[in-house]
């Protein structure tokens, strides 16, 4: 009656083998640590650890160890004060051309890793660190590419000789276009909605007003966030950050984590700061091989370099990157990768006479961003910004370009995208508020960790307690339980790569009152079965059928709350309700499957007259 198979047996013991190796990693612990690595075509030498030795050494920062692997140097600490310090000192000795950032090297033996046990990721409530949410304004996008389809929807209607009064913008969401007749206005409506797929066309006298589909405006929401969101990325790349956290939060807002920084005003400065793109002309009458070579650069031109081959660019900018309000990547008509531009529509007219004037020749995508350099000067670290200027594109001008235009030309769509990108994000396309701004000292993290340890402990102590006092045996058997089940928690947190937060240690904590709950239910049920006069194998039998169908039932109901939790909540609440749907699924699989298992290996084969469960009934 009371018998598992031997397979259950095997897959419960290969269940619990892999939760103790994959929650292993997390009592190593980390050490604060420096990550170096090259940017670009830079290479790590052989005088890269003698440079760095050197630099701490002169200002006297001990360190634990200093190990270069392949792509990049760590260099570990004992604390975060010295963590801090290293970094200006690394920054300000190697330059520009490497990456120095904030990281903790975990101490987990090179076995473990190898199979991917790592341990979890701490949140800034935990590691300390700056949070940022920011609010972007996507209303003054749409506004924006409305005000340029207003321009070419005049163009194109004089175009094909349709009179009409004004085209207005009366507010932030319509386009109103005035007509002296309904045959104008028809003819109006039948082409414009075919320029113009992105838009819905109502008609009101001898109006014919126009504002953006649902599905349209969603899409142009959307494009401005990850427009944002990749700027960000890019930026946040400055301040030296190894693991940051940049994700869309609703409808509208941007959360920035930046685990390890404390310095609120530098890091508002990086995410705050300009960069723009900008679109000139390739000059083809001088050598930009020769002036490469002899340093001679030509007047009214300056020399870049893209792919690794000189070009001059004529100092003149045909086109800013204000101009650009978007850029997709796509396949264009001879099947090959393409990027479509958009430009405003006050600029679209005299890009448009430009690029006429010079068809056939090529113009090229130049980014322009501010890059902080540190030097060391007189022992103190000086802090300098210098404009970096990058070619990211050159393309021929095939016809003159107007409101749209593609960019063709380029290798591979992977390329296009990669493009497309940059060009979206020369600049933020919508204006953007701090509307929230948190520093956790990593002191409060040190404590917050302690403190939500110790509640983690204190109330699985009082639970163990409670259960062998009042089920005995078999409370010390919901007790192991219990322990198995934080220990699955734990290793499937660190295998995913979740981050744990405080709340998260919350959600462990009532975990811990479910998965025993489950455990009494059962245990009530047997001891109901007992006073019933029922044998013990029978009563076991009984109460670990019955109770199952309770336990499912309210373990559903709260993974159902859970997974509305991780819909509607934001980033704490979502770490709430992940490790609460772990700890359900684990405590129904530790409650129900483990401990019965224990209970049929134990008694499952043996004639016994009653049971240690808190109360002496015997066997008729």
């Amino acid at each position: 009656m009371n018998q598992y198979p031997l397979w259950r047996y095997v897959l419960l013991i290969t269940l619990i083998v892999f939760a103790v190796i994959y929650a292993l990693p997390n009592l190593y612990g980390e050490d604060p640590s420096v990550q170096i690595s090259p940017k670009e075509s830079t290479t790590l030498d052989a005088t890269l650890i003698g440079q760095l030795e050197t630099a701490l050494k002169q200002q006297q920062i001990p360190y634990l160890s200093m190990k270069q692997s392949p792509g990049f140097v760590t260099v570990r600490f004992s604390d975060t004060e010295a963590q801090l310090k290293a970094q200006d000192i690394i920054q300000a000795t190697l330059g520009n051309k490497y990456s120095v950032a904030l990281n903790l090297a975990s101490r987990t033996p090179k076995w473990l890793l190898a199979i991917g046990a790592r341990p979890m990721k701490l949140g800034l409530d935990l590691r300390g660190g700056i949070h940022f949410l920011l609010d972007v304004d996507t209303d003054a996008l749409v506004q924006l590419q409305e005000s340029g389809d207003i321009h070419t929807m005049g163009v194109d209607l004089r175009n094909a000789q349709i009179r009409y009064q004004s085209i207005t913008q009366p507010d932030k969401t319509h386009v109103t276009i005035e007509f002296r007749n309904l045959q104008d206005r028809d003819q109006a409506q039948i082409l414009l909605q075919k320029n113009f797929p992105n838009y819905l066309f109502i008609t009101n006298n001898l109006a014919l007003s126009a504002t953006f589909s649902p599905s349209a405006l969603t899409q142009i929401q959307q494009n401005a966030i990850e427009q944002i969101t990749t700027i960000l990325r890019t930026r946040i790349n400055e301040l030296g950050v190894a693991e940051p956290v940049v994700q869309q939060q609703g409808v509208n807002h941007i959360s920035v984590d930046l685990p390890g920084i404390q310095d609120m005003a530098r890091a508002k400065d990086i995410i705050g700061k300009v960069a723009t793109i900008r679109l000139q002309l390739q000059d083809v009458e001088h050598n930009a091989e020769t002036a490469a070579q002899t340093g001679v650069i030509p007047a009214g031109t300056k020399l870049y370099f893209y792919q690794g081959q000189p070009i001059l660019l004529k100092n003149q900018v045909i086109l800013h990157g204000t101009s650009i309000i978007n850029a997709v990547s796509t396949i264009g008509d001879d099947g090959r990768p393409t990027v479509q531009v958009r430009v405003s529509g006050s600029e679209a007219s005299a890009f448009n006479q430009i690029t006429a004037a010079n068809v056939g020749r090529s113009i090229a995508a130049v980014y322009i961003e501010t890059q902080t350099t540190k030097k060391l000067e007189n022992g103190k670290v000086v802090t300098t910004h210098i404009p970096v200027e990058k070619v990211i594109n050159l393309a021929i001008i095939n016809s003159a370009l107007g409101n749209n235009f593609q960019i063709t030309g380029l290798e591979s769509m992977a390329y296009a995208k990669e493009l497309a990108l940059l060009l979206r994000s020369g600049a933020y396309p919508v204006p953007v508020d701090f509307i929230q701004e948190r520093v956790v000292g990593p002191s409060l993290g040190k404590e917050n960790i302690h403190m939500g340890v110790l509640s983690t402990e204190i109330g699985s102590l009082l639970v163990i307690a409670f259960m062998v006092v009042y089920y005995r045996f078999f409370g010390l058997i919901a007790d192991l339980a219990l322990i198995l089940n934080i220990l699955f928690i734990i290793a499937i947190l660190s295998l995913l790569g979740a981050t744990l937060t405080l709340p998260g240690i919350a959600g462990i904590v009532l975990t811990v009152g479910i998965a025993v709950d489950a455990n009494v239910l059962v245990n009530e049920r047997i001891r109901e079965e007992l006073r019933n006069a029922m044998s013990p194998q029978a009563s076991i039998h009984a109460g670990y059928g019955r109770a199952f169908a309770t336990i499912v039932d309210a373990n559903v109901t709260t993974l159902i709350v859970a997974m509305v939790l991780f819909a509607v909540g934001s980033g704490l609440v979502q770490g709430f309700a992940v490790t609460l749907t772990i700890g359900i699924l684990c405590s129904m699989v530790t409650a129900i499957f483990f401990t019965r298992a224990v209970v049929n290996l134990i008694y499952g084969r043996r004639k016994i007259k009653q049971l240690p469960i808190g109360i002496t009934v015997k066997s008729t």
